[in-house]
């Protein structure tokens, strides 16, 4: 009987989730159930009348001592260590938190103690999970606020530092309160229309919009709102995060108008490479007046149009300028234009920057009438100097804004960033099984804001080496289905809920003798795209056949279309069609996808209805020409 008692009691001791450990006066263990062995990574028979302190890092031995016998005196059931931190210390000699209880007991005259053990490392990681969350939303940069969904027009009950500051508004006059006291009297705008909409239908939205400040200044505010749902799946609350994007609006403006001066002066302006000398940009005054279009003089350089210049010589004329004292240099020339005929010219040079490139700038005087009419001369040199003037004040306006283009570039890549900080901060907060899709939203968030910032850097890297031809094409013999595959696994990461890409069929024994890595570009171009500018649920279409010669691309898409008007621009650097100006992206993809198929013998097509889809014809030889 007493055997059969034992036994039942360790069968109950085994199914204590807890651990458990029974220690006498001496603190000697006289018995641990199976949880607290493993949880301590001994084996049962291991720790039995070991000491209770081998189970105590070294650190605290001597406070669990004294501990003890105070508790031994008292023999009152209690938690151990009153509110202090409590550390277990395994076999392997890692260290735990654990909570841990007392509970004295007497048998046949001798006293024990039942310690009854919790591993709580992950509630003590959870709380400083917690606390870091807290931290980062006080700190974070952008404004952040949170509503009561439930409540009556949906409040506002929280907001950080960064919010506050931005707008100038105390807690007493943004707590309770709707978000629409931002608007002041502006709110005909139809981003406001669409942000009502998107959390009628409690669904995720990002926009741009007018706010004004306590004071009523005006600020670009790039907003971004989504819903948090409970299990139910009941939307209890929205957050909202704002960017302060007055700057990038007002560099916008200044862009575009120094843009206008650049292209409509009456002057010639030249921007050249300082390493190649080939043409960069060219404006329309000057293509005019030379004969030549951008698209001829991208491969020319200033000799090509300088009948009385050498190489060595021009280079020796423009290296004045590379000596600190000296900022721009001026001379006369002839200029040679595409009819042969010439015309002579006043040259203003100075050196400047273009991202991280260096260039020159070259300011063009045409003074065919100044040298031919010398009795108007003086009124020329008048009208020259005037019109240098506002060639100069263009020229610095132009400098401006490449140093304001660099800025906004660096605000492309900072947006994203945000996007993922802040997605980051809140994917901590999903930590139970059934948030799954919560996490899979911000991971989802995560990957494509690494993607298109990786997108970027490659595309910029693409434009440079197409640009100084240094791009070399390495031919091999591959499988089609190898490179699809590859583009088909990235771009199922960056699907829409409901979106599907439809794979081709019979392509399994198709070969090409072609560039694996630019074709991969290509076609994850075009993909990618295909993907961005469609809604949800629908499809993308792959379709690819192949003959004696080439082989043909076709992706389907069911999207927004381009608009007619920007079909013959589609494939001009940096441009951007009307109705994808507030998407991301940089307008170079689909440019560097036509230099490469050009380069490679090859051709792109596309077909295309606002509101009904886009489909891209690309054909390829099989073989390469080396």
């Amino acid at each position: 009987m007493f055997k059969q008692v034992h036994e039942i009691l360790n069968t109950l001791l085994d199914s204590v989730l807890e651990g458990v450990i029974v220690v006498d006066e001496n603190q000697k263990i006289v018995e641990i159930n199976k949880s607290a062995a493993v949880m301590f990574g001994y084996g049962r028979k291991e720790l039995l009348k070991e000491p209770l302190k081998t189970l105590i890092p070294q650190t605290y031995h001597v406070k669990h001592s004294r501990y003890f016998k105070d508790f031994v005196k008292e023999r009152k059931q209690r938690p151990m260590g009153h509110g202090s931190d409590v550390y277990g210390s395994r076999k392997d000699g890692t260290i735990f938190p654990i909570e841990a209880s007392l509970n004295p007991f007497k048998i046949y005259g001798r006293n024990y103690i039942m310690t009854l053990i919790v591993d709580i490392t992950k509630r003590k990681e959870h709380e400083h999970t917690l606390a870091m969350k807290s931290k980062a939303l006080q700190s974070s940069s952008n404004g952040i606020i949170i509503t009561d969904a439930l409540k009556k027009d949906n409040p506002i009950i929280y907001f950080n530092p960064a919010f506050a500051k931005l707008t100038g508004y105390s807690k007493e006059e943004i707590l309770n309160k709707n978000c629409r006291f931002l608007q002041a009297d502006d709110r005909s705008q139809d981003s406001i229309k669409e942000i009502r909409q998107a959390i009628k239908e409690g669904r995720s939205y990002q926009t741009i919009i007018r706010n004004y400040k306590k004071d009523g200044t005006l600020f670009w505010n790039d907003l971004s709102i989504t819903p948090i749902k409970d299990k139910d799946g009941t939307i209890t609350n929205f957050i909202g995060i704002q960017n302060d994007i007055t700057e990038r609006k007002k560099l916008e403006q200044e862009k575009n108008h120094l843009a206008k001066i650049f292209e409509e002066s009456l002057n010639e302006i030249y921007v050249f490479d300082a390493q190649s000398l080939k043409f960069i940009n060219v404006n329309h005054g000057a293509q005019l007046n030379i004969g030549y279009s951008m698209e001829e003089l991208i491969s020319m350089t200033p000799l090509d149009i300088k009948p009385n210049f050498t190489e060595s010589k021009f280079r020796k004329e423009i290296g004045n300028l590379e000596k600190d004292s000296i900022e721009k240099i001026e001379f006369e020339t002839i200029h040679r234009r595409k009819s042969g005929t010439t015309y002579p010219v006043n040259v203003h040079l100075q050196r400047s920057k273009l991202g991280n490139k260096d260039v020159y700038v070259a300011i063009i005087l045409d003074i065919t009438e100044q040298k031919n009419y010398t009795a108007k001369l003086e009124q020329t040199v008048k009208i020259r100097t005037e019109e240098l003037q506002i060639a100069l004040a263009a020229e610095k306006e132009l400098n401006e804004l490449k140093t304001k283009f660099l800025s906004m570039v660096s605000h492309e890549f900072k947006t994203p960033l945000s996007g993922i900080l802040t997605s980051t901060m809140l994917l901590k907060k999903y930590e139970l099984t059934e948030q799954q899709d919560k996490r899979n939203k911000h991971i989802n968030t995560i990957s494509d804001k690494v993607h298109y910032l990786n997108t970027i850097l490659n595309d910029f890297l693409s434009v440079e080496k197409l640009e100084k031809g240094k791009v070399n094409y390495k031919f091999t013999n591959f499988k089609l289905s190898k490179v699809l595959n590859e583009v088909i696994y990235n771009a199922n990461m960056l699907l829409k809920n409901g979106q599907k890409i439809n794979y081709p069929e019979n392509i399994d024994d198709i070969s090409l003798f072609q560039d694996e890595k630019i074709l991969e570009l290509i076609l994850s171009n075009l993909i990618y795209n295909a993907i961005k500018y469609s809604s949800e649920n629908t499809m993308v279409d792959i379709n690819i056949c192949q003959n004696e010669t080439s082989t043909i691309f076709k992706i389907k898409d069911n999207g927004i279309g381009i608009p007619e008007k920007d079909q013959k621009n589609i494939f001009n650097r940096y441009f951007r069609a009307e109705n994808v100006l507030l998407m991301q992206g940089t307008g170079i993809g689909l440019n560097i996808v036509k230099d490469h198929l050009e380069n490679l013998n090859g051709s792109i097509t596309f077909e295309s209805r606002e509101h009904k889809g886009s489909t891209f014809t690309i054909e390829l030889p099989n073989k390469a020409q080396l």
